[in-house]
């Protein structure tokens, strides 16, 4: 079986389990296709003609009541104790983000667009009092500028926020929330580690229903510890009937240094088997497509219009800010990101202050990095890649390769080649579309299957990898 990894762009992303699906055995045996994606979805920008100034920023804040036994993110464990206004473990923190937001150099001036998105996440970003988001938005105000209609989303976690909390929060303009259920069983929330249990995420369900909050995401992890399909079925179902905009739904990935990484080695019980985690993926994407949700993204399913409009940003290789510890940023063509420990996090922000160092410093990519870069984001939707602006950009020297290592998946159904139509351009003419410059445009898009070709997601766009960067 192959594994892969793909050399990580980000280093703190909006949701700390942003995890590339299982992987499972290559065969040719053809796969159930779904129909193809809706044509509303964003294409991606034009990748290498010019750095437009970043519309995004995402938002690090680190506190947790403790660590769950799968993260290998950078957090503040508080305890158990619920955090003020003037906590110094959290109040010292926001003046330190904000005095980075504030020394943060760029070369746009006046054409400095306003921010479009904001993204608030951790650890536990509602642990942190209103008044302190609060402090931070005016600064994002007054550094950048809120476009109308902006976005700002905020991870939540159940028993971390009252009615009267996500009101204040909403106040402030908060105006999407990301509830970390993770699962609906108690057992399950225990091996976890989670600080909440099943009754807490049903009153964080009521406390967002009687708020009217408009849109909100509920997140859930597979592949669990002694985690069964019917598990599986009975937090999807309950999902579904909770009626959110947005479902994300993450595979468990083990990482080194965690509780997890101690107690378990993947593949082996008492977590599922590769087959069984390919099917728990099968078993989502078929249950929320059935209940009317679209599945725009490998791990995202949204109800029609109510893409994250954030981790859009992301998908479509734009630019974005990052602040705050561990976080990454992507401006200018340049990626780099900050200190994963609080120490050394409190050393850049003084030395950003003073000029010693620039928040900028990384050489651009290679233009194959970016083409895998592209490549990686666009074959992790709905929409795929746009080839008409990939050949653009990294011309046929690098897109032919990768047509000639996907023919054999065309047969099979796990890589699809369609047309500006979105019709599907079948495996037999294939060849004949790509021999005639003028036949060759017809190849429009190239996606994923789902669930299947999504599934092999990893071991798919490592074959592109390979061949547009044969030495890697």
């Amino acid at each position: 079986m192959m594994k892969s990894t793909f050399p990580p762009i980000f280093t703190t992303v909006p949701n700390p389990l942003l995890l590339l699906p299982v992987s499972c055995k290559l065969s040719h045996t053809s796969p159930a296709v779904r129909p193809n994606a809706p044509s509303n979805i964003p294409k991606i920008s034009r990748p290498i003609a010019h750095h437009p100034p970043p519309r995004s920023a995402y938002i690090h804040l680190p506190f947790c009541r403790k660590r769950c036994h799968y993260c290998d993110f950078p957090i503040v464990a508080l305890g158990s104790t619920y955090p003020t206004d003037d906590d110094p473990r959290i109040s010292n923190y926001i003046r330190l983000i904000i005095r980075e937001i504030e020394a943060t150099r760029h070369d746009f001036a006046a054409c400095q667009p306003p921010l479009e998105t904001l993204f608030f996440g951790g650890g536990t970003p509602s642990l942190v009092p209103p008044k302190l988001v609060g402090s931070i938005l005016s600064c994002l105000e007054k550094k950048f500028g809120l476009a109308d209609g902006v976005e700002i989303s905020m991870e939540m976690d159940p028993g971390t926020f009252d009615v009267q909390k996500m009101k204040d929060m909403m106040g402030l303009g908060v105006n999407r929330v990301s509830l970390g259920v993770q699962a609906f069983q108690e057992e399950l929330l225990k091996v976890c580690g989670r600080a909440h249990g099943v009754a807490q995420v049903y009153e964080a369900i009521d406390i967002i229903r009687a708020s009217d909050v408009r849109n909100w995401s509920l997140d859930l992890i597979s592949s669990l510890p002694l985690q069964t399909c019917e598990m599986w079925k009975e937090s999807l179902r309950l999902t579904i009937e909770a009626e959110p905009n947005h479902i994300s739904v993450y595979d468990l990935q083990v990482e080194q240094g965690t509780k997890f990484g101690i107690l378990y080695k993947p593949g082996e019980s008492p977590l599922p088997s590769d087959d069984e985690s390919a099917d728990f993926y099968r078993v989502a994407s078929g249950m929320l497509c059935d209940a009317g949700y679209q599945h725009y993204e490998i791990s995202s399913y949204c109800q029609q219009g109510m893409e994250c409009k954030h981790n859009s940003v992301y998908w479509k290789n734009l630019p974005f800010h990052g602040f705050g510890l561990g976080s990454a940023s992507y401006v200018q063509g340049r990626r780099f990101s900050r200190p994963k420990k609080m120490r050394e996090y409190t050393e850049f922000v003084n030395k950003l202050e003073s000029g010693d160092i620039d928040d900028r410093v990384d050489k651009l990519p290679e233009p194959n990095d970016l083409a895998m870069d592209v490549l990686m984001l666009s074959l992790r939707t709905a929409n795929g890649l746009d080839v008409k602006l990939f050949r653009e950009a990294f011309g046929d020297s690098l897109f032919l390769p990768i047509c000639n290592i996907y023919r054999p998946y065309l047969a099979s159904g796990y890589v699809i080649f369609m047309d500006q139509y979105r019709e599907v351009i079948k495996a037999e003419e294939l060849d004949a579309v790509l021999a005639e410059e003028d036949e060759a445009r017809r190849a429009a898009y190239i996606r994923l299957s789902d669930p299947d070709g999504f599934l092999l997601s990893n071991e798919l766009i490592s074959l592109a990898f390979r061949a547009i960067s044969p030495e890697n």
